[in-house]
């Protein structure tokens, strides 16, 4: 293994020769007592530096180390060091030709082993030996290694845009930890599936999925809980209780999971002035600390509850807030030097306060317009049949906002505002069937009763007047009245009539 600390293998070997002829340093022989003080070394066992076995010296190599030092008077030690050869980094087996068929080779599989990249490179070489030859394995992999050629995870399904896009920023961005420097700058947001199974109210087993969010600054743990489903409803949920907890955050990171970037969740986020940023596909790197967070979901809470034989979503979810309250948020968090609960108690805070559950609710909607029927005044909402109030019946589009998982009522917005006017409701035809009906004003308000050109039985005023015009260029009547002999009989003298 690596020295992590202290000299490295070079600098102890340097110390250990410099042990050897230092005396001779500092008392040179006289006359020809050199060559004797040497043999007289090389006669001695030595304990190796770095095996600790014992060994011996030839006199020739003691010799040379002593001239070493004494041309390198100012520090000795450096001139015992072992010199870096001069092919050092290169690979005399490995030619232009075959290194070229390596980076190709890896940059098609980068997920590929060594082992299986010098297995499929030497059956290259064997269809082209005029390319040269074949290298053995240690020198593929450390010209790979050297190169850096090293083996990483498949990023997403194999040709995706997504994976090739994560493929490209991976390859030509740094990757940095980051931190926020204030509480409720940045949330994370992430579902876990857990690793336990629960009882469910029908009898089944089920792996439930954890839905939690970190503060970034602070890593405090806003809010942690355990649903059955990842569905944008759930997110919803946790989100409101973290934010009526901790107020609300001005960013919030979460994957590009589909309740993530649910309808609901996003517009709601932008309703309260919070920054929805998303990670790269297939990146989960992007968000590490939600990722630590649940290696210590698994190794620890996880870990305790291992031994419950009727483990239900309810226990669970006690267990999680006592864990998350009692534990989590109040051991010291080693990269941070101290709790996250300290944190994020002490540390300078930029959320704002938090709106009631109400306006929660009510932000995490979802905008639709749809076009109202003019027969009973209703309009059409994922299946369902909403009524508009008669006052809104003159309205061709309605904008509505409206929750998914839960269509007991909707809201009808002002198409200018986007401001909620009015909650709607689902049609009811079983009360509709009573046959009473509410009143309503006919558009335009109710007409003067001399206005009706029906009740006074005079002639509409455009048409007076196209008679008018028409008398007054003189021309002669347009069709021929026809003769009263020609007329036929009135039904009532005729002879027959009953």
């Amino acid at each position: 293994m690596p020295e992590r600390d202290g000299p490295s293998p070079q600098e102890r070997m340097a110390q250990f020769k410099f042990s050897i002829v230092g005396p001779l340093l500092a008392a040179p022989p006289e006359g020809g007592a050199l060559a004797q003080a040497l043999g007289e070394l090389a006669a001695k066992t030595w304990r190796d530096p770095l095996s600790g076995e014992p060994t011996t010296y030839a006199r020739s190599t003691i010799e040379r180390w002593y001239y070493d030092a004494v041309r390198e008077s100012r520090d000795p030690v450096k001139a015992l060091t072992p010199k870096i050869r001069k092919d050092s980094g290169t690979h005399p087996s490995i030619g232009p030709a075959i290194s070229e068929l390596i980076r190709a080779q890896f940059l098609a599989h980068p997920s590929w082993s060594y082992q299986l990249h010098a297995d499929n490179l030497a059956v290259t070489l064997a269809a082209s030996p005029e390319i040269g030859r074949m290298p053995s394995y240690s020198s593929v992999r450390r010209f790979m290694q050297g190169c850096g050629l090293v083996k990483r995870p498949r990023r997403g399904p194999a040709g995706s845009p997504g994976a090739r896009h994560a493929e490209h920023r991976f390859d030509h961005r740094e990757v940095r930890s980051y931190q926020s420097e204030h509480v409720d700058a940045l949330w994370h947001c992430d579902y876990h599936h857990g690793s336990l199974r629960v009882s469910t109210n029908t009898g089944r087993w089920k792996h439930p999925v954890i839905f939690a969010i970190l503060d970034d600054c602070s890593r405090l743990c806003c809010h942690a809980q355990w649903y059955l489903d990842e569905t944008a409803e759930n997110l919803v949920h946790g989100l409101c209780q973290a934010i009526l907890k901790h107020d609300l955050p001005r960013a919030l990171m979460s994957d590009n999971g589909g309740p993530m970037v649910a309808d609901e969740t996003t517009q709601g986020l932008e309703r309260l002035g919070v920054v929805h940023e998303t990670t790269l596909p297939y990146s989960p790197y992007q968000n590490g600390k939600q990722e630590s967070f649940w290696a210590r979901v698994e190794s620890r809470l996880m870990a305790m509850l291992e031994g419950v034989a009727d483990l239900t979503i309810e226990k669970l979810n006690d267990a999680t807030q006592a864990w998350v309250e009692m534990e989590y948020n109040r051991s010291v968090h080693g990269e941070l030097g101290r709790s996250p609960l300290d944190c994020y108690v002490h540390g300078k805070d930029v959320g704002r306060p938090s709106p009631k559950a109400e306006a929660l609710s009510l932000a995490f909607t979802a905008r639709a317009t749809r076009v109202q029927r003019r027969s009973d005044g209703t309009v059409s909402l994922k299946g369902t049949r909403f009524e508009v109030p008669s006052q809104y019946g003159h309205m061709r589009e309605i904008n509505l906002r409206y929750a998914a998982w839960d269509l007991s009522h909707a809201y009808l917005c002002d198409p200018k505002t986007r401001e909620v006017i009015s909650r709607i409701y689902p049609q009811d035809k079983h009360r509709n069937a009573s046959a009473a009906r509410g009143t309503k004003t006919p558009p335009g308000g109710e007409a003067p009763a001399n206005a009706a050109t029906e009740a006074s039985g005079e002639m509409a005023p455009l048409l007076r007047k196209l008679l008018a015009d028409y008398a007054a260029t003189g021309r002669p009547p347009g069709y021929l009245p026809q003769a009263p002999s020609l007329r036929p009989a009135d039904e009532s003298t005729s002879e027959g009539t009953v």
